[in-house]
This record gives structure tokens, sequence and C-alpha cells, in this order.
């Protein structure tokens, strides 16, 4: 019986010892769900920049998808990253508002920029030696 258990404790050390990894991957699986719908909005919303309704809509969703961004916890092995992750959820949040403006240029910036902290995100992400999981 004693054996059983040490054998048990044994086995289950490995997971206590990879619980960073395990952590890490809770984060990248909420942030590629949060890149992914902000993403997808903005290929939604660029050819219709006039439709005000939807632009209500998407800014509503991207507030409260930067509002969680921002208070969500971060492994201390992407936290260099995750301020990339917060510039792709404001800068899409700003185009929708931009747009809701009727500030058509400021709309494009904005998503042009949200773009880039994208694939930087993706890139700071990727050489820390994680990927992020497709959806």
């Amino acid at each position: 019986m004693l054996r059983r258990l040490f054998l048990a404790l044994l086995i289950a050390l490995p997971v206590f010892l990879v619980s960073p990894a395990v952590w890490s991957g809770s984060y990248l699986n909420r942030a590629a769900l949060l890149l992914e719908q902000s993403r997808d909005e903005r290929d939604m919303v660029l050819p219709r920049p006039n439709d005000e309704e939807l632009m209500r809509l998407v800014h509503g969703v991207a507030q409260a998808r930067t509002k969680y961004g921002r208070m969500t916890a971060v492994p201390k092995v992407l936290a260099h990253a995750h301020p990339h992750l917060l510039l792709v959820l404001e800068n899409s949040e700003r185009a929708y508002a931009a747009a809701l403006e009727g500030d058509h240029q400021r709309f494009v910036q904005h998503i042009l920029r949200a773009r880039t902290e994208d694939k930087t995100f993706r890139a700071l992400v990727e050489r820390t030696g994680y990927r992020l999981p497709s959806l």
C-alpha cells in the first residue's frame, strides 16, 4: 500500500513541476480566443465602416474584451508579450470608436495597428517556445 502511494506521488510529481506550463496554456487559450474574435470582428467591419449599428455592437464587445484583457492573469514567462495583446484589443476598440465618430482615416489606422500588434504578440509567444492554439 505504501509502495503504491509512493509510486503515485512519483508519477504525479512531474505534473506539479510543469504547472507553470499548464498555467501558460490557460493564458494562451484565453489569448487565442481574444485574438481570433478581435480579428474576425475587424475583418467583418473593415468593408462596412458606415454600418452604425454594427459598429455599436462590435465597439461594446471590444470594450468588454479590452477590460478582460487588462485584468486577466498573465504568467511571468509571457509577461513581455501581454502588452501587445492589449494593444490589439485597444486598437480594435479605438477603431470602432473612430468609425462611430465618422473618422474613416483613424478607423483604418487603428485596424492596421491592431493587425501589426497581433503579429508581434504571436511572434513573441513563439519566441518563448509556446504556440497559440488554433480555434
